[in-house]
């Protein structure tokens, strides 16, 4: 699942104004009324199952009704595909580019565009195309209140989450291959990802203004925010990227500056120790004293 995005200067004030859901038993979705710097919406939110972030819950918005999300394309084979979503801010500079691919299991994705709608988005244009790794959903999506792409963290990562809890809605049998579904799915993936292992964390050089980048590691609710919090808390700039998440793992890649210069190596070390510091670090960590 990829976001790409471009943060305008990466201004995070949204950050403190998400709200950590409860653990209620015996609850699958409750109305809510959230909002995302837009008017307020009316939402149904899944209620987290087992809490995989360190730091928040994030709402996951459904569709208001059960469209059909297939057209009578789900074939059913042995091969369970890779599910990926793909949030693209580099490829149209006035819109954001979402992408859904899931093998050939994929219909038109009628609810999830409703679902985008309850979040104060306007789907401008839906296309389908194929190709070897399967049927590509793609959406171009704006702000309905700017006509806008999207450029806060909190935003992409309810778009992110919204997708995802769509297709473990539609498609349970994803739930097994996506991190989220050991939090919101049917069934949890039978192995989780050592975090140790599969964190990577490298800053390259990408000209005299700017640097890249490259994060990789388990994916859970709420890494996106996470990432761009920890990144912009040693003032450093975020100011465009890619958020791609294929399964159980999650890789951002971001252009990032630090007063509208290309990160200097002593910075760049401390950049990827911050990051890799809170990513390795258990999650218990804070509750075990």
């Amino acid at each position: 699942m990829a976001v790409s995005m471009a943060f305008c200067g990466s201004n995070f004030g949204m950050y403190s104004n998400l709200k950590a859901i409860e653990k209620q038993p015996n609850l699958r979705a409750a109305p809510l009324l959230c909002s995302f710097g837009l008017d307020p919406v009316h939402l149904s939110c899944i209620v987290s199952k087992k809490s995989l972030s360190s730091s928040t819950s994030i709402f996951i918005p459904k569709a208001s009704s059960a469209t059909a999300v297939e057209d009578g394309s789900s074939n059913e084979t042995d091969v369970i595909p890779t599910p990926s979503v793909t949030i693209d801010q580099d490829s149209d500079p006035d819109a954001t580019i979402v992408e859904i691919t899931f093998g050939d299991r994929l219909g038109a994705l009628l609810d999830t565009m409703n679902a985008l709608k309850n979040l104060g988005l306007n789907v401008v244009k839906a296309n389908v195309y194929l190709d070897s790794s399967g049927k590509h959903n793609k959406f171009v999506i704006t702000r309905a209140s700017t006509g806008r792409k999207i450029d806060d963290p909190e935003l992409l990562e309810a778009i992110r989450l919204t997708i995802i809890n769509n297709m473990l809605e539609y498609h349970p049998e994803s739930s097994a291959q996506l991190a989220m579904g050991a939090a919101f799915g049917m069934i949890p993936p039978p192995e989780n990802v050592d975090v140790d292992i599969a964190t990577h964390i490298h800053v390259y050089d990408d000209g005299p203004e700017q640097s890249l980048l490259v994060v990789e590691t388990a994916d859970r609710p709420g890494l996106l925010v996470d990432l761009v919090k920890i990144i912009t808390e040693i003032n450093i700039a975020v100011k465009s990227g890619e958020f791609d998440t294929e399964g159980l793992l999650a890789k951002a890649k971001f252009h990032v500056n630090y007063k509208n210069k290309a990160i200097i190596k002593p910075l760049q070390q401390v950049l990827a120790n911050s990051l890799r510091y809170f990513l390795r670090r258990p999650s218990t960590e804070e509750g075990s004293f």
